[in-house]
C-alpha cells in the first residue's frame, strides 16, 4: 500500500502539532490554511483557500485520500458537499454535528441517556429557568466566546435580540472542577481513552491542566472514561474528540463536545506513550490505536498567552537553565495579548512542583515576571 494523503482543514496550532507524527509515520501531510501567515505552515505543505467556500475545499480535497479537521467552522454544507463528491472525510458530517451545534449536542447526550444541565432552546428570549442562566450561542463559539452569564429578564431579552437567532440557555451549576476526557475511535470500532483531566479555566480560557485529576474517587475516573467511550460509540466517532463536563456535587453533567484534537490533551505528547496527534492519525486512517498508558504519574501544561513580550525565544535561555525538565511547543503565531501562542509541559511526581515550575514558565514567557 502506498502511504495516503491526509488532507487537514485548518492551519493553527492543532494542524501543526499533527504534522509532526504524520512525518515520522511518513503520512503526506497537507493543511488548508486561511493566509500564508498561518503557524502549521512552516512545517507542512499548504494550500491557501476559503474554508467556508465548497469550490476551494473541493479542489483542495482533491489531492487528498481523507480529510479532517483542526476547527469546527466549516459549514456542515461544505462538508456534506465533500462527502457526495465521494471524498473520505473524518469525522463524518452526521457525527460532526454534536461539536458544531450545541443544541443538537444537548438532545443527543439526552438520547444516550447522560446527564445534562437544565437546559431549553430560547427563539424568543423566554425561559422557564430560574435566573441566573447560562446562555450560549449554539454554533461558532469557542474559548469562552459565545458564551454568556445572564442575570435578569431584561438581559436574556437584550441578548436574543442581538442574537437574532435560538438561544441555548443552561442552569447555572454551583461547578466543584471543570473536567476533560480525551477519546478516540477508529472507523472499524477500535476505540481508547486517555485518562481524565483537570482544566483550569481564567475569563472562559484553559489555562493549565493537570492529568490524571488529582483527588477523584478512582469509581469516578473510570465513570469518566466510560463515558468517553459510550459517547463516542454513540456518535459514531472517528478521530479524537474531547467531551468536556462539569464536577458538580461529585458526580458530573456533560458540558461540550470538540470532534478534535483539543487544548485540554496537548500534556499527550510527553505524558503518553501516544499523544493525541499521533492518535487522531491512527484512528481516521484506521490503523491499531496506540497505548495511552501514561509515562508519569502527573503531566501538567501551562498554555502561555501573549502579553508583555513578543521575543519568545529569549526565555528559553533562563527556563531552560532553571528547569531543564521543561519542555515547550510554539505556535508560530505573532504575539497579541489574550491570545495562545505556544505552552509548556512538564511531567513527574510531585504535583505541587510541576504546577509551580509550570506556572512560572508561563509567567515568565507572558512578560508577568522577569526573574
Amino acid at each position: 500500500m502506498s502511504f495516503p494523503r491526509v488532507g487537514v482543514i485548518g492551519a493553527g496550532q492543532l494542524a501543526r502539532m499533527m504534522a509532526i507524527p504524520a512525518n515520522d509515520l511518513g503520512i503526506p501531510f497537507t493543511v488548508f490554511a486561511g493566509s500564508e501567515s498561518d503557524g502549521a505552515n512552516s512545517v507542512a505543505r499548504y494550500v491557501v483557500g476559503d474554508y467556508t467556500n465548497s469550490a476551494d475545499v473541493l479542489a483542495f480535497a482533491k489531492n487528498c485520500d481523507l480529510i479532517t479537521f483542526e476547527h469546527e467552522l466549516v459549514p456542515a454544507s461544505v462538508i456534506r458537499e465533500l462527502e457526495n463528491s465521494g471524498i473520505k472525510v473524518y469525522p463524518r458530517s452526521d457525527s460532526f454535528q454534536y461539536s458544531q451545534n450545541k443544541i443538537v449536542m444537548r438532545k443527543k447526550m439526552e438520547e444516550l441517556g447522560l446527564p445534562n444541565p437544565s437546559w431549553e432552546e430560547s427563539l424568543d428570549g423566554i425561559t422557564t429557568l430560574t435566573f441566573p442562566l447560562i446562555a450560549k450561542v449554539p454554533t461558532g463559539g469557542y474559548d469562552g466566546r459565545g458564551v454568556f452569564v445572564i442575570n435578569d429578564q431584561k438581559a436574556l431579552t437584550e441578548l436574543a435580540g442581538a442574537i437574532n437567532g435560538p438561544l441555548l440557555l443552561e442552569e447555572m451549576l454551583a461547578l466543584e472542577s471543570e473536567i476533560s476526557v480525551m477519546v478516540a475511535r477508529s472507523p472499524h470500532g477500535q476505540a481508547s481513552t486517555w485518562p481524565a483531566t483537570l482544566t483550569i479555566q481564567r475569563d472562559g480560557i484553559c489555562v493549565q491542566t493537570v492529568t490524571p485529576v488529582p483527588g477523584i474517587s478512582e469509581a469516578l475516573a473510570i465513570d469518566l472514561q466510560q463515558v468517553a467511550l459510550t459517547i463516542a460509540q454513540g456518535i459514531n466517532l472517528v478521530g479524537v474528540m474531547a467531551v468536556e463536563l462539569f464536577i458538580v456535587n461529585g458526580t458530573f453533567v456533560i458540558n461540550e463536545l470538540a470532534l478534535r484534537p483539543h487544548n485540554s490533551g496537548h500534556w499527550s505528547i510527553e505524558g503518553s506513550v501516544t499523544s493525541q496527534f499521533e492518535q487522531h492519525l491512527r484512528a481516521i486512517l484506521d490503523l491499531p490505536l496506540g497505548s495511552t498508558s501514561l509515562t508519569a504519574p502527573y503531566s501538567v501544561m501551562g498554555n502561555v498567552l501573549g502579553g508583555e513580550k513578543s521575543d519568545m525565544y529569549r526565555p528559553y535561555l533562563h527556563l531552560m537553565a532553571r528547569t531543564p525538565a521543561l519542555k515547550f511547543h510554539q505556535y508560530g503565531k505573532e504575539v497579541r495579548p489574550g491570545r495562545k501562542i505556544g505552552h509548556v509541559t512538564m511531567t513527574g511526581e510531585n504535583l505541587l512542583e510541576l504546577q509551580h515550575e509550570v506556572d512560572h514558565a508561563v509567567d515568565y514567557m507572558s512578560g508577568v515576571i522577569d526573574e
